[in-house]
């Protein structure tokens, strides 16, 4: 049975006539009786009675009937949606992000995107960079924002690079400040108290690997920590922390920046995917005004 021969059916059974059923359907009248004549073969039962000229519908033809309309009804659903996905009026970005981009870079971004594609679901996971490389390499994000550089076990990624950013030390308000109030280096850093994320922040990373650089290890006073919790810690008193500074500007009060002299951390943030699976059309869209 193909598609076709049910929308001659539908045509014959609904103007009663295989002459204006072949001009509803802008096909010649013996292809389209051919193509009827098929069918019923196929099926094994007449499915228009033609006596004296009139024609009508057999049993068979009767049975047909609502399901031939019901299967043409839903590939016509199934065209419009296809149709409104590819023009992005449907769909479903799946976008991972740090914490810090979430809060800075973001918001602006997605507001642009919502108003450009309403009908776009936006689902945003937000984890360190290090876990969102391995949900992009397993296929539970079609984007993710990384920190470059990837660690060598990172899958093949494609990505592009977007900015560049200092990293800064935060301290509670409500204490002085660490030092003597002036930039800090990395080694001013030893013994001092610190709030350390969990495992999996490209932070963490990036701090530790500094302090080692500098010859000490970091004393955690508390670590495991997401984002706002870190910001939380330090602003009670806990200890300092090293962060983007993008998030300060979006941390409220009660938080000291310092900035990092010497060679001051710097991390770079890249929008990343996976180079084997080309990302659906909305995702592209998206990638296209972080691009810009």
């Amino acid at each position: 049975m193909q598609f076709q021969q049910l929308v001659y059916f539908v045509a014959v059974a609904e103007t009663k006539h295989f002459t204006r059923a072949a001009e509803r359907v802008h096909v010649a009248q013996p292809s389209l009786s051919q193509q009827i004549k098929a069918l019923e073969r196929e099926l094994g039962a007449e499915l228009f009675s033609r006596a004296r000229g009139n024609i009508t519908l057999t049993d068979a033809g009767e049975t047909l009937l609502p399901l031939a309309r019901r299967i043409l009804a839903d590939a016509d659903t199934a065209r419009l949606e296809v149709q409104e996905l590819a023009q992005l009026r449907r769909g479903r970005v799946r976008l991972g992000a740090t914490p810090s981009v979430c809060t800075g870079l973001l918001p602006d971004v997605l507001r642009a995107y919502h108003t450009a594609h309403p009908g776009i679901e936006l689902m945003i996971e937000e984890s360190g960079s290090l876990d969102l490389v391995r949900e992009l390499a397993r296929g539970a994000l079609d984007l993710a924002l990384v920190t470059l550089p990837l660690p060598p076990s990172a899958p093949a990624l494609t990505t592009v690079e977007l900015l560049t950013e200092d990293l800064v030390v935060i301290s509670s308000a409500e204490l002085p400040p660490p030092g003597d109030g002036g930039p800090l280096h990395i080694r001013d850093l030893r013994e001092q108290p610190m709030v350390m994320f969990r495992h999996g922040y490209d932070l963490r990373e990036l701090t530790v690997a500094a302090c080692r650089a500098e010859g000490f290890e970091p004393v955690f006073t508390v670590e495991g920590g997401e984002m706002d919790a870190v910001l939380g810690f330090v602003r009670a008193g806990l200890g300092l922390a090293v962060v983007p500074a993008m998030v300060v500007d979006h941390a409220g009060h009660g938080l000291r920046t310092t900035p990092l002299a010497g060679s001051p951390l710097r991390r770079t943030i890249a929008l990343a995917h996976r180079t084997d699976v080309a990302p659906p059309r909305a995702a592209r869209e998206l990638k296209r005004i972080l691009v810009g």
